[in-house]
């Protein structure tokens, strides 16, 4: 069976897998498959069929799949061994013999069929192209135009996706307006069953901070300056523990900029959220001290196997240290990934002298007892 626009349709394949990439063998595999299924529909079969195409001439042809059997029982999807001797003497039983169909008028159902099929599989393909190229920024920094920003969730446009931002991945602190330019940290591109990709982004999570970094500060993106850790409370502040093998570098003035300018663009972009840099330090006992910046410290006791550090600040640095609602305290745990307790020197004080107290007691109660 010949069809001029199925030929037609085969040589656009040939075209199709230069410019885009969709291999011509799959397209043929597709619509094989899929030109089995009109048959089916069209010409109300159960019979088990198969169909070719020639990729050259772009000849259909469609077979009865039989099993040759000792006895028929079922005349569609069986045929005797004696009936299979008479189309080619060669044929046993076990052997499968494919009979063809000539079914009228099916050369306009298979044009029909191939069309769609092709227009649904370059679809596919330019969806995974598409996903392909936003899965590559995964990671990275992306610009968008908001769309919509009334229903909780802010959907962007990102060109030729859309970003998805749900309420767990906003800053508390902004408020969203449609045809704001904003921009994101992509966290992930998902396949959908059906449609384009989506591109979740996010401007609250720790590593937006990060790749904000790495723009304004040509040192971390050159690697002269690590970034150690981050802690973030969306919106309202941030701790970056900064570091430098090169002793002629500071990490921290490298970041702030002069008068401040390289980590303001920062701040511009997080909307006044504030950023503490410091230095980080192997020795815990430092770099937990410079983690509770900006209150200063007396004294830090470390317990390197619990990874607890009992800190002593001045009286009067106590409610600094622990901060508004305990967040500079658990910014500081969280950069250092130590837990971190904090006294006030009278409160240690008061601590020393209760334990003395209780030695005291103690030796007492045995001299009595003695």
């Amino acid at each position: 069976m010949k069809n001029i626009d199925v030929k037609e349709l085969i040589e656009a394949m040939g075209e199709l897998e230069k410019e885009r990439g969709i291999e011509k063998e799959y397209l043929i595999e597709s619509l094989e498959a899929a030109l089995v299924t009109a048959y089916k529909k069209n010409f109300d079969s159960v019979d088990n069929v198969k169909v070719t195409i020639d990729s050259e001439s772009g000849e259909i042809h469609i077979y009865s799949v039989r099993d040759v059997v000792e006895v028929q029982e079922d005349p569609l999807l069986e045929i005797s061994v004696e009936d299979a001797r008479k189309i080619d003497s060669n044929y046993n039983v076990g052997d499968v013999v494919n009979l063809e169909i000539r079914p009228k008028d099916f050369g306009r159902i298979a044009a029909q069929t191939a069309k769609q099929v092709v227009v649904q599989k370059i679809r596919e393909a330019e969806r995974n192209l598409v996903f392909n190229e936003y899965n590559d920024k995964t990671g990275e920094i992306v610009s968008g135009i908001i769309q919509k920003a009334d229903t909780g969730i802010v959907v962007m446009d990102l060109g030729k996706l859309e970003g998805i931002m749900p309420v767990k991945e906003q800053i508390p602190t902004e408020t969203y307006k449609v045809n704001d330019k904003i921009r994101g940290y992509v966290l992930e591109v998902r396949k959908e069953l059906k449609g384009n990709p989506q591109v979740i982004v996010s401007r609250s999570h720790p590593d937006f901070v990060r790749k904000l970094f790495e723009f304004e500060i040509p040192e971390i993106y050159e690697g002269l300056i690590e970034i150690k850790s981050i802690s973030r409370d969306p919106g309202y502040r941030s701790k970056v523990a900064v570091y430098s093998k090169n002793e002629n570098i500071d990490p921290v003035g490298s970041c702030v900029g002069q008068k401040g300018v390289r980590i303001q663009n920062i701040i511009n972009e997080l909307n006044g959220e504030k950023i503490d840099v410091i230095e980080w330090n192997e020795d815990p006992s430092i770099f937990i001290s410079a983690a509770l910046l900006p209150a200063q410290v007396m004294a830090v006791d470390i317990k390197e196997e619990e990874k607890f550090a009992q800190v002593i600040v001045p009286d009067d640095q106590l409610s600094l240290a622990i901060g508004k609602a305990g967040q500079n305290a658990r910014l500081a745990a969280r950069l250092t990934n130590w837990k971190i307790d904090i006294k006030s020197e009278s409160q240690f004080r008061e601590m020393i002298m209760n334990a003395q107290n209780e030695e005291v007691e103690e030796a007492q109660e045995i001299e009595t007892e003695e």
